[in-house]
């Protein structure tokens, strides 16, 4: 005798989560999003002086340079947009963008592996900003807000 299962409940049983386990995935997901954004907006702070600057004794990019300034300029107001979680989606695909041009025309031609090339950061910065821009920005944020008031 065989057993038929109804896509219904085949949905059922492959999708069931518990209303708890949902919100502890969109709490973290939203920790996640938080702590990487504000360590990218350090990051971009650099280009401007701060935490060292870009040579590590406090140098800023020189104003209006390319890439150097309009990248710290839109990695600090990325990064602003993810930390809060407004416009997470589409502010994440432009910073891993921005990761990845980093990583193609700064660490690559030192060498192929990230790390040999010094480009850890850049090629982990990139695919996190992806997978924010793929999972979206999580429970708390200002884009579930947007939603929910519609």
């Amino acid at each position: 005798m065989t057993q038929t299962i109804t896509p219904a409940e085949t949905t059922a049983t492959t999708t069931a989560a518990t209303p708890r386990a949902a919100k502890a995935q969109g709490a973290v997901q939203s920790a996640v999003r938080i702590v990487v954004s504000f360590l990218f907006l350090c990051h971009g702070l650099q280009g401007f002086g701060f935490f060292g600057g870009v040579d590590g004794a406090g140098g800023a990019v020189e104003l209006g340079s390319w890439p150097g300034w309009y990248g710290s300029v839109i990695e600090l107001v990325g990064a602003a947009l993810v930390l809060v979680g407004l416009f997470t989606r589409p502010a994440a695909v432009i910073l891993s963008g921005v990761m990845a041009y980093a990583y193609f025309t700064v660490h690559a031609p030192e060498g192929v592996l990230p790390l040999l090339n010094m480009g850890e950061l850049s090629t982990l910065y990139c695919w996190i900003f992806l997978l924010i821009a793929a999972i979206g920005p999580g429970t708390f944020a200002l884009d579930t807000l947007r939603r929910r008031r519609r």
